[in-house]
């Protein structure tokens, strides 16, 4: 085992085997050796059932999980990812969530949590369908990270004393996890990253929906917030430029969405933006003269301004704008 591959809480993943013999070897883990498992606090433990219908045997995801704690000394374990759990077998994730809120006592040191750790090739991240994930907060209460994949998500208001990231990626975050995310409190709370996506795929949030966030009120030490991949991407600049938590940050991540000239002028004539450290707007839609000028005014002021990817709008006669997110399906 090397520590060259993906990593999630400082630690490779490496996968708890699940039985049976897999058709394919995804590319962000590997299955422990069963006969030689790594210690259990060396290693980030990636669960994941393999696919009913392309696995020489099946085993369900709570026979599989029992299995886990039967095996690894979880109360050494730090690190854990959440892959497939058997969308296809009729497992749900509000199982998963029961599973993992039932056993909390047995995971005393865990600080990151993964939940999704599922692969394109596996499953789009529109078709994995996520529960109510408050429950995972209020019981594991040393976690310092929590990602999350895909979409349905649920998440209500909570205060969480030692969580310092939190990132939803989605091709469709739907407003009542943004407002939960506002009206909860995060005393600990450095890095936000929310992909709200599109209204196909349940990105539904608002401006308004973003209230709590751009306030701050609940986020007293947030310094990197991503508002990220949305079909809003000028109505979020406009409304970061005069939003209470901007004058705090250090790092703007407005990238993966539609960003255009309107949101970009925003950002210019709103409130000085000199002191922030990065502005991430790779995959964008803003023209060339004002791109110039966006990283001119903050290039003076030493902002390291990443515009990459500029786009070109879709020639769509049914989209009179033609402008697409980076992640949907």
């Amino acid at each position: 085992m090397t520590s060259s591959g993906p990593q999630f809480g400082g630690l490779p993943i490496v996968g708890f085997p699940p039985r049976g013999k897999r058709t394919y070897r995804d590319h962000l883990s590997v299955d422990a050796d069963p006969e030689a498992l790594p210690a259990a606090g060396a290693v980030a433990w990636k669960l994941h059932v393999l696919d009913k219908y392309a696995a020489t045997e099946h085993e369900q995801f709570p026979d599989y999980f029992a299995r886990f704690l039967d095996t690894v000394d979880t109360a050494r374990v730090t690190a854990l990812s959440i892959g497939t759990w058997g969308h296809d077998d009729g497992t749900s994730a509000e199982t998963v969530v029961t599973l993992l809120c039932a056993a909390a006592d047995r995971f005393p040191r865990l600080t990151h949590l993964f939940f999704g750790d599922i692969v394109s090739e596996e499953q789009e991240i529109s078709w994995i369908r996520l529960a109510d994930l408050t429950p995972l907060l209020n019981r594991f209460t040393r976690l310092e990270e929590l990602a999350v994949r895909g979409g349905g998500a649920r998440l209500g208001p909570v205060r969480h004393e030692r969580l310092r990231r939190l990132r939803f990626e989605s091709g469709g975050l739907p407003g009542d996890v943004v407002r939960g995310i506002g009206l909860g409190e995060y005393p600990a709370l450095e890095h936000l990253e929310l992909w709200l996506g599109v209204d196909e795929y349940g990105g539904d949030a608002t401006v308004d929906d973003l209230a709590g966030i751009l306030a701050g009120t609940g986020l007293p030490a947030l310094r990197h917030l991503g508002l990220m991949n949305s079909i809003i991407q000028d109505e979020i600049a406009e409304a970061i430029a005069g939003a209470a938590v901007t004058a705090r940050l250090d790092v703007l991540d407005l990238s993966m969405g539609v960003l255009g000239d309107q949101g970009a002028e925003a950002l210019l004539t709103g409130q000085p933006l000199g002191h922030l450290t990065k502005l991430w707007i790779h995959h964008h839609f803003i023209g060339e003269r004002m791109a110039e000028r966006l990283k001119a005014s903050l290039g003076s002021s030493g902002v390291v301004v990443d515009m990459s990817e500029a786009e070109e709008p879709w020639d769509d006669d049914e989209d009179e704008d033609g402008r697409y997110v980076e992640v949907s399906e």
